[in-house]
């Protein structure tokens, strides 16, 4: 036994212990150092037992950094975990599934924050047979502007002669005035860009003894205006330039995911995680567009790889009234072995703001159970046979946005039935379908736009793409003027390439205020990946996709926290 206590005493002992992603070495030293013989034997005793009996030996101040350590981590994890973590429903209540009979296509969350039209306790009847819409006399539906002055600079200024000026204002910030004279119809046509919209006017010149100055004119528009001085804008490819900025809100592209849900599914786990398509999901794929292979396509891709097929190798695209339009069909993006999530999946349709679910059964679709902070809205279809077996199919509709997004157009038939009748030769009752759910998905996007989180992204953008405009159009006309003091390479660059959607223009927007610091010599942080470089779109194509740049590349402050789980392409 005194010969092991000094072999105990003799040896030098080395353990390493990790907490998380943490490490660190316990040595413990046992040699000419002499201590107390009972602190010694405790610590021996301590790692030689197992470990449900080891009774902590550290300090209070160690223990108390440790807990600290594991509050850190917690917190930092937390909030992408919770967004990452697909949460099961709460019970279904049954006075909520026995409406008419059979369950509605919606049901909102028991915390609230979404409105579904149609209300629940409109679903009472349901069939075909007693629909009262006028499908017959429906000739097309409207689809809602995204900025109807946008183009008003493209149609009426750059045609004809006219100035601009730039100005920049203590309270209201930069400022872009564009001024045109009507000749043939005497009037003065203005437009006023600042930093929340764009304010457009049209006075008669018989109202002004004399042209007015532009001083003059900003303030008829907007009495806010303080400014006593414009400068004239002389660059020659300023056209150009507020052209791009005016219509950076328009694009003539978009996107939507769509999702297939089968019976008895009830979670994003379960909906993401379909691989097969049934009959019936491929016909209402055929109604909404056509089935392309990815690789070598040229029109608008959305986001999705036409080179490598890294997001599979086919999708369902259709050009709707000159608008190009790409699906995110889940079972066609790629599917992952061992990730419940399928995060390849949802980087793109998590990056939808709108979205189409098909529901091949009598499940509902809850508007909460997709955990994105960009999906704002829900278009859900079931397809239902006639119990009279008037027509072939039919198909019920129902729509689901977050309460901040306004209403929006075409109404939905009372009820909200499309039936099938392929042997009418009157009226095809399958494009109208088809018109109908296009029309709603391009209006419910730009009707999501005008919800609060969008709003204030927009805003930001707006803002800065004005700044940037303001200093481009005065460095250059400076330059032009021959200032010596200003080289042709200076000023912040405005990007001129099309329009693709607020998302796309934020991300421009960072980067031309990334330029701006580095030409006033202001370093920038090098670390992250939020103000770096996108990959050159192929043939100039401005694509909208938000899943084109990391999650905190494109979102702002208030959002970055909050993102949907994404990778960067």
């Amino acid at each position: 036994m005194e010969r092991e206590q000094r072999n105990d005493m003799s040896f030098s002992r080395k353990r390493s212990f990790t907490f998380g992603a943490y490490g660190s070495v316990d040595r413990f030293t046992c040699g000419d150092e002499t201590r107390p013989e009972s602190a010694e034997d405790n610590i021996l005793d301590i790692l030689d037992s197992p470990a449900g009996d080891r009774k902590p030996f550290l300090p209070a101040s160690s223990n108390q950094r440790d807990t600290e350590l594991f509050e850190i981590i917690e917190k930092l994890q937390g909030s992408r975990i919770d967004e990452q973590r697909c949460e099961f429903p709460p019970p279904l209540k049954s006075q909520l599934l026995t409406i008419g009979g059979d369950l509605p296509l919606i049901l909102p969350p028991s915390q609230g924050g979404y409105w579904v039209d149609p209300p629940l306790e409109r679903l009472v009847d349901v069939s075909p047979t007693s629909s009262q819409c006028g499908l017959d006399d429906t000739e097309g539906y409207d689809i809602m502007e995204r900025d109807g002055e946008a183009k008003i600079y493209h149609e009426f200024f750059s045609s004809r002669y006219h100035h601009s000026f730039t100005a920049v204002d203590p309270s209201l910030g930069p400022l872009v005035l564009s001024v045109c004279l009507e000749e043939e119809e005497s009037k003065l046509r203005v437009i006023l860009r600042m930093k929340e919209c764009s304010l457009h006017g049209v006075f008669s010149v018989s109202l002004f003894p004399n042209i007015p100055s532009a001083v003059e004119l900003a303030k008829m528009l907007c009495d806010r205006v303080t400014v006593s001085k414009f400068e004239v804008v002389s660059y020659l490819k300023a056209p150009e330039l507020i052209t791009t900025f005016d219509e950076h809100r328009v694009s003539p592209n978009f996107k939507f995911g769509i999702l297939y849900q089968r019976d008895g599914q009830f979670t994003e786990e379960d909906i993401l995680s379909n691989n097969e398509e049934s009959e019936e999901f491929k016909e209402l794929l055929s109604v909404l567009g056509e089935t392309i292979q990815l690789h070598g396509f040229s029109g608008f891709r959305g986001g999705l790889d036409v080179c490598h097929g890294q997001t599979g190798s086919e999708a369902v695209f259709t050009s709707f009234h000159g608008r190009e339009i790409m699906f995110h069909v889940a079972t066609k993006l790629p599917f992952t072995e061992g990730d419940p999530q399928q995060l390849q999946r949802k980087r793109h349709i998590g990056n939808d703001i709108v979205a189409l679910v098909y529901q091949d059964g009598q499940t509902p679709f809850l508007s909460d159970v997709i955990k994105s902070h960009f999906l704002h809205c829900f278009l859900v279809v079931r397809r239902i046979q006639d119990p009279e077996q008037t027509c072939e199919t039919a198909y019920q509709v129902s729509v689901t946005a977050r309460e901040d997004v306004p209403p929006f157009g075409p109404v939905l038939p009372v009820p909200p039935i499309f039936t099938d009748v392929r042997n009418n030769t009157k009226v095809n009752k399958r494009s109208l379908l088809r018109e109908f759910l296009l029309t709603k998905l391009i209006n419910a996007e730009i009707s999501c736009y005008k919800a609060q989180r969008f709003s204030r992204l927009e805003l930001r953008t707006r803002s800065s793409l004005l700044e940037s405009l303001q200093a481009e159009l005065s460095t250059r006309s400076q330059c032009m003027m021959g200032d010596p003091s200003l080289s042709a390479s200076e000023g912040a660059r405005v990007a001129t390439e099309g329009s693709g959607g607020f998302i796309e223009n934020f991300k421009r927007a960072i980067r031309v205020r990334s330029h701006s610091f580095e030409t006033l010599g202001v370093p920038r942080k090098t670390g992250g990946s939020a103000l770096q470089k996108p990959k050159t779109e192929k043939d100039g194509e401005s694509d909208k996709s938000p899943g084109s740049l990391p999650a905190d590349s494109l979102v702002p402050a208030e959002l970055k926290d909050q993102a949907s789980p994404q990778e960067e392409t």
